[in-house]
């Protein structure tokens, strides 16, 4: 259950802001049609996060050595000041929805690549590696994409105009940071 819900809280609160938020919101004004969007979302969210999770759950599986603990914790901190660099995205970019693909497809296959790389994604790997349950983290990651994007295709416009997305990015860049800081505290042997 930590896995689930530490996995939700931080890609919810990382995703504010970001660029995949800013690909939803744009998706919802251009197209106008929440549910193939929510859904393309979600595909692409399970298969990209159950990816990069099974990268960090498989590469902490090989090293498990204390080195490979720190680099994590590090990755952790990485991420608080990562998540403080405010995302932009192209809105002049051509999305127009393919006539044979539609904009379920179009939203699955643009969510997917943008995702690559993306901080999100990088948690992910990360939460992969912290985690023994490749499963949780999954559902957890996806659970926190889905509770950061789908106001985001409801309400997109009004949303952007009401909610302060600095504070939430601040948020979230201090809970990475404590993440990080919990583990090279527990890695020095403060808790016990």
């Amino acid at each position: 259950m930590e896995a689930l819900l530490t996995s939700a809280a931080l890609v919810a609160l990382a995703e504010m802001g970001d660029k995949t938020q800013l690909l939803a919101m744009l998706l919802a004004t251009r197209f106008r049609k929440p549910v193939p969007i929510i859904l393309g979302i979600f595909a692409a969210t399970v298969a990209n996060h159950f990816l990069a999770a099974l990268v960090g759950h498989s590469i902490a599986g090989v090293l498990t050595q204390t080195w490979f603990r720190y680099a994590v914790a590090a990755s952790f901190i990485a991420m608080a000041a990562w998540t403080l660099i405010p995302d932009t995205f192209d809105e002049d970019a051509p999305l127009k929805a393919p006539t044979k693909a539609g904009v379920f497809v179009t939203t699955l296959v643009a969510f997917f690549l943008v995702e690559m790389g993306d901080k999100t994604q990088v948690a992910t790997v990360a939460l992969g590696a912290r985690f023994d349950s490749l499963i949780a983290v999954t559902m957890g990651t996806t659970l926190g994409m889905m509770v950061a994007n789908v106001p985001a295709v409801l309400f997109g416009e009004a949303l952007a105009k009401k909610v302060p997305m600095r504070a939430l990015q601040v948020g979230a860049a201090l809970l990475f940071l404590g993440l990080g800081l919990w583990m090279l505290a527990d890695l020095q042997g403060w808790f016990g």
